[in-house]
């Protein structure tokens, strides 16, 4: 089954550990020199009204378990997360 970039954009990220959404794909990160796709990002909130960039989150594809339809189920590091959501 093949997917095209532009359908992983907006698609749902949702951690399987707790089932929480950690966000929507707005970016992805490929290997020119291989055409693999690395990682999935997500852009976070800006900080401080946006002068000095935003918090992303990155998850590598080897954290990727399933891409469905509108979904992408990930196996993270939540304390992670949790630390750059500032939850």
């Amino acid at each position: 089954m093949g997917c095209r970039i532009d359908e992983l954009k907006n698609k749902q990220v949702v951690c399987i550990g707790n089932g929480c959404v950690i966000g929507y794909v707005s970016d992805v990160e490929l290997d020119i020199d291989t055409g693999e796709l690395i990682s999935i990002i997500i852009y976070g909130r800006s900080r401080f009204m946006g002068f000095f960039g935003r918090e992303d989150i990155v998850i590598p594809w080897r954290d990727i378990r399933v891409i469905g339809n509108e979904t992408i189920l990930v196996s993270t590091d939540l304390p992670s997360l949790r630390e750059i959501r500032g939850k």
